[in-house]
């Protein structure tokens, strides 16, 4: 119930909020006023009349950056009235795209399901009858365990659309023994996912971007559009910081459109080039070679493919230019269609980015191409190869350890082409 009042000590103005650039207006309701807050009900206007919320803190799941959200709530008929940002979330930081307040149109939704429903006919006549959570937890269950227990592992199929469960599934169902796993994820960023993956056991890195000095952004990433916005954010950060964007994109996106530098290779070859200013780095001994060193395990590397080298640093380096060697500007040039000088400039743009490089790849180059999970994996290999930090400054990269070899098949050269750039 909602009744006119005199204007109490909450409904006053705000004082200003200060901030790095100054004094400036409240943008969200205090935290300590979150149990309680009071807004006038723009409805009863003229009339000031109060209306009491509370700001719970949760999170949208429109897409996967899992963006926080304040959910609205009124006091007196506990009913979600709106969704806005919340300034605490570590990622978003109250800052959201349209999708996240959109999410009341799913709390409202006059045709969402809001019980089990089990079919109650034949498949496809439209029957279903209503059972609670127990028993369809119970039916779902029952059934997967029987198929487990006779040996039907084939017959179990796990999807979702959203994959927010963090790699949980990845866990639950090798377990299980099953390897039915599907989701929106295969048709959108599988590619991408896949070559970061195989490099380090995980599907999903985060640039440090805000603090980077040279930013490199492959095809769709991450961050086009409204999709992962917590990143976009960083990106701005980094490019008001100082830091030089540097874009691979068929397209003139939003993000090539403020870039320093923007090419447009053949669809397919962005692996090409990223071996080319990888061999640049390590030919013009500009890679960070402590890093290398440290977390590369070379070692095995040379006892499995040269046993008969010598077991030193300076004989991997050797090796890996040989490996790489006929991966120069002038290849990549006929790989991508993008002048050699073009491409030793931004070689020489991530050359002297002193330890502070973040890159990325996500959908297009990596799920458009046949072999392009490749474009991750060596974007992987020359982040690994990105110059030593300098004094004052701290790396932007992933520590991982890799072998290079064509035996596990980690950035192995084989035949290069548009389609399929490096793999063997």
């Amino acid at each position: 119930m909602v009744k006119p009042v005199l204007p109490s000590a909450a409904t006053q103005p705000l004082p200003p909020q200060q901030t790095e650039a100054g004094l400036r207006l409240q943008q969200y309701p205090p935290v300590d006023r979150w149990d309680d807050w009071i807004e006038w009900d723009p409805k009863a206007w003229p009339r000031k009349v109060e209306r009491h919320y509370m700001l719970l803190p949760t999170i949208c799941f429109n897409c996967e950056s899992a963006c926080g959200l304040l959910g609205w709530v009124e006091k007196d008929t506990l009913a979600v009235r709106k969704f806005e940002g919340n300034p605490l979330h570590p990622g978003s930081r109250g800052r959201n795209c349209a999708k996240g307040p959109a999410t009341i149109n799913q709390v409202n939704d006059p045709d969402r399901i809001l019980y089990p429903l089990k079919r109650a006919g034949r498949r496809g006549e439209g029957k279903w009858a209503r059972v609670s959570w127990a028993e369809a937890l119970a039916d779902i269950g029952g059934r997967i365990r029987r198929a487990l227990q006779d040996g039907r592992h084939e017959e179990i199929m796990y999807h979702v659309g959203r994959p927010g469960h963090d790699g949980l599934m990845e866990w639950i169902l090798p377990a299980w023994g099953i390897d039915g796993h599907n989701s929106h994820t295969n048709i959108c960023s599988s590619g991408a996912r896949a070559g970061y993956a195989f490099w380090m056991g995980f599907d999903r890195p985060s640039p440090d971007h805000a603090k980077a000095n040279v930013i490199l952004l492959i095809s769709s990433h991450l961050e086009t559009g409204h999709y992962f916005n917590p990143h976009a954010q960083r990106i701005m950060e980094g490019k008001m910081a100082g830091a030089k964007l540097i874009v691979f994109d068929t397209r003139l996106s939003n993000t090539a459109s403020m870039a320093d530098a923007w090419i447009a290779p053949w669809p397919g070859s962005e692996a090409a080039i990223l071996l080319a200013i990888a061999r640049h780095l390590v030919a013009t001994r500009r890679h960070d070679r402590d890093f290398v060193r440290r977390w590369v395990n070379w070692e095995q590397y040379l006892s499995a493919e040269h046993p008969g080298s010598p077991l030193s640093f300076e004989t991997f380096e050797q090796k890996l230019l040989e490996l790489y060697g006929r991966y120069t500007f002038d290849f990549a040039e006929k790989e991508s269609g993008v002048p050699a000088r073009v491409l030793e400039g931004i070689a020489e743009d991530v050359a002297g980015c002193g330890g502070r490089l973040a890159a990325h790849n996500w959908r297009s180059a990596g799920s458009g191409n046949l072999g392009g999970w490749q474009v991750a994996r060596c974007l992987w290999f020359l982040s690994r190869e990105a110059p030593r930090p300098t004094a004052g400054t701290s790396g932007c990269r992933a520590r991982t350890r890799s072998l290079p070899t064509s035996r596990a098949g980690t950035i192995s050269p084989g035949r290069a082409s548009t389609r399929s750039p490096i793999s063997r």
